[in-house]
């Protein structure tokens, strides 16, 4: 079916869900922009309802317009360039966006290995920072992202942007904090809390058994339930006059430590 018109209900229900939380919610849907995010999308188990496509913007990538041929959605429709321009999140998207179904995963859900690797991030509020987490997560392989009582709910543009599509690769759950403790002590998790007072060097700890690197925001750090929870408190040296770095960035530091450990052996 051609679209060339913004009034169309489909395309008034793709903005909403593009700019509304609580359309999600409600739909139960979320939409995803780009070939690389769509491909991770459908590639690992999402269910594309509508897809949207510019075959103008398309045939500048024949490599695009071919893989873009495979995705299977319920409905397909085609948009003229400038409907396609007024829906786009972003530049520079290669003519597709796609309407899909969440899938939604509980603890209970995730299928660990003995050593298991987890992230937990407790109340991380800036998609591009939970974007970027997922984003290292899925590069250490970890075996799943935990969000504890989230500012904002995970099929946010922005943080399917900053991931790249990891969030659809990286099994992501979202749940409170006292929810998760509960199942890591269930399952002899060792709990290691990012933070700074009486902590180690994080060089100093042993990450190769099932392990959970927790971390809080940047300006607040962990609550309290955290630090009490933890096995062992972990921080990154700093040798400037800051105090702190980027939470992904961070992030990215420890989830690589644990990966050069279980790489040695």
């Amino acid at each position: 079916m051609f679209l060339s018109s913004h009034h169309n209900p489909h395309i008034r229900q793709l903005l909403l869900l593009q700019q509304k939380a609580s359309e999600r919610r409600a739909t139960g849907c979320f939409v995803v922009e780009g070939l690389r995010e769509i491909m991770h999308c459908a590639n690992n188990g999402h269910d594309i309802q509508q897809l949207f496509t510019c075959t103008t913007l398309l045939e500048k990538m024949p490599e695009a317009q071919r893989i873009a041929a495979s995705v299977q959605a319920r409905q397909h429709y085609e948009l003229t360039p400038a409907l396609y321009q007024k829906v786009a999140y972003r530049d520079n998207t290669e003519g597709i966006i796609a309407i899909v179904e969440k899938r939604t995963i509980t603890l209970q859900q995730l299928q660990l290995p003995d050593n298991a690797l987890i992230v937990v991030a407790e109340s991380v509020e800036k998609p591009g920072n939970i974007g970027a987490i997922l984003r290292s997560a899925e590069a250490a392989k970890a075996d799943a992202v935990i969000i504890c009582d989230p500012l904002t709910d995970i099929y946010n543009p922005n943080i399917i942007r900053s991931s790249i599509g990891a969030v659809f690769i990286v099994p992501t759950v979202t749940c409170t904090s006292e929810e998760c403790i509960a199942f890591l002590k269930e399952r002899k998790i060792q709990i290691l809390s990012a933070q700074l007072q009486e902590s180690l060097p994080y060089y100093d700890t042993d990450m190769r058994c099932a392990t959970a690197i927790v971390m809080g925001t940047e300006d607040k750090g962990l609550t309290d339930m955290w630090r009490q929870a933890a096995d062992i408190h972990i921080r990154i040296p700093m040798l400037g006059q800051l105090d702190s770095l980027n939470v992904s960035v961070s992030t990215a530091i420890l989830l690589f430590e644990a990966v050069r450990q279980r790489l040695q052996g």
